[in-house]
């Protein structure tokens, strides 16, 4: 069994774009999308900050939570995070 806990993460781009991801190790992952190195997605639409963060047991909850959350509207993702 492990201990590691996995987390859903909502960056706000740059340009004002939600980019939705999961991880076991938030810093590095988001040292990642700031060198462009993260995903595809978030290279051309820094800076990048990290607006929403939901903790999970593994990683199959983590991901179906993601999955959740990516189709939402990014009105729905916005209001799930708190913001305007």
């Amino acid at each position: 069994m492990s201990t590691e806990q996995w987390l859903v993460y909502i960056l706000e781009c740059g340009d004002t774009s939600l980019y939705t991801g999961i991880t076991n190790n938030i810093a590095r992952r988001f040292m990642q999308h700031k060198k462009g190195t993260g995903a595809k997605y978030t290279r051309s639409r820094l800076p990048l900050k990290i607006i929403h963060l939901e903790m999970y047991p593994d990683r199959s909850t983590a991901s179906k939570r993601e999955s959740e959350i990516k189709k939402l509207t990014k009105k729905a993702k916005r209001e799930l995070c708190c913001l305007p």
